[in-house]
């Protein structure tokens, strides 16, 4: 028996819920699945899939199975494309972890492009705020907002900067009034985002002046598009990207206040990075993807 095809026509079995759907995306006789399957099954000594005249089931010892030949698979195909992976064009499948409103907004429109010029290129797109675990969740490349904290064994390389922005509508500031210093928005409603501390400060810096700020209002989330939202609907000021707000500011939507400052919450930083492990290092997927992000920031 070919035990690496029948852990294919096992897990294919699985994932399809049926022996003749499994032949059909394998392409083969559904005698062929069934008798590599029987085959397993005698070798192990144990029933992986229960069978009825309507329904093919996972057994308990089944499931357990499968995760781990799903496993193998997986770790085969990556094994596969990480030797594709040193020729000249990129090849096989990517996964890329992108936080959720910055990849919608400056990145998932230009994917398009990606694909069309590496038709070979596999993406697998993630779109998540959370710092994810390269290894365990099996992620090839992860970009991130603000300063990249130091990880054993992660390679984080910086990639470009943002601008945040202070930003109100114009019906917000012809009920409130145009605040004319930093210090003015102690007597504003400013929408924060929410870091995991209720307090924060604004840091204004221009012509090495530090001007820190305390501000208060009563919103905050932990969403960019949420604030961004809120903004649009006078309800506040907000310290936003200018990938989020450009062309709100463009349209008359938002008006940008104190331009001759940078900006930023507490002690983050507006930088773009990218993470990923060492032994992706010389990757071609990864270094077509990093060269594809360079154009588009």
């Amino acid at each position: 028996m070919d035990k690496l095809l029948a852990l294919k026509m096992f897990v294919a079995t699985v994932d399809a819920r049926g022996f003749s759907a499994a032949a059909r995306r394998l392409e083969v006789a559904t005698s062929t699945v069934t008798r590599m399957v029987d085959a397993l099954e005698q070798e192990l000594g144990s029933v992986l899939l229960n069978r009825s005249t309507r329904q093919v089931t996972v057994s308990e010892a089944g499931a357990a199975y499968y995760l781990s030949a799903r496993r193998i698979l997986e770790e085969l195909e990556e094994a596969d494309a990480s030797i594709r992976d040193r020729g000249d064009e990129p090849a096989g499948p990517l996964r890329v972890s992108l936080p959720m409103a910055f990849g919608r907004a400056r990145i998932c429109p230009h994917l398009g492009d990606l694909l069309r010029q590496y038709p070979r290129l596999e993406l697998d797109i993630s779109l998540s705020d959370e710092i994810v675990d390269l290894l365990a969740e099996r992620v090839d490349l992860s970009i991130r907002l603000g300063a990249a904290a130091p990880m054993d064994g992660v390679i984080s390389r910086p990639l470009g900067r943002f601008r945040r922005r202070v930003v109100a509508s114009p019906d917000y500031l012809r009920e409130r009034g145009v605040p004319e210093q930093p210090m003015d928005l102690l007597a504003h409603d400013c929408l924060r985002f929410n870091y995991g501390s209720a307090r924060q400060v604004w840091t204004f810096q221009a012509q090495g002046e530090v001007i820190r700020v305390p501000v208060h209002g009563r919103f905050r989330s932990d969403n960019v598009e949420a604030l961004h939202e809120v903004a649009r609907a006078g309800l506040g000021v907000a310290l936003l990207p200018d990938w989020i707000v450009d062309q709100d500011l463009a349209g008359g939507r938002l008006t940008s206040l104190f331009d001759a400052f940078s900006v930023d919450p507490d002690n983050t930083r507006p930088l773009i990075s990218a993470r990923y492990l060492p032994n992706h290092r010389g990757s071609t997927r990864i270094d077509a993807f990093l060269a594809f992000m360079a154009r588009i920031l």
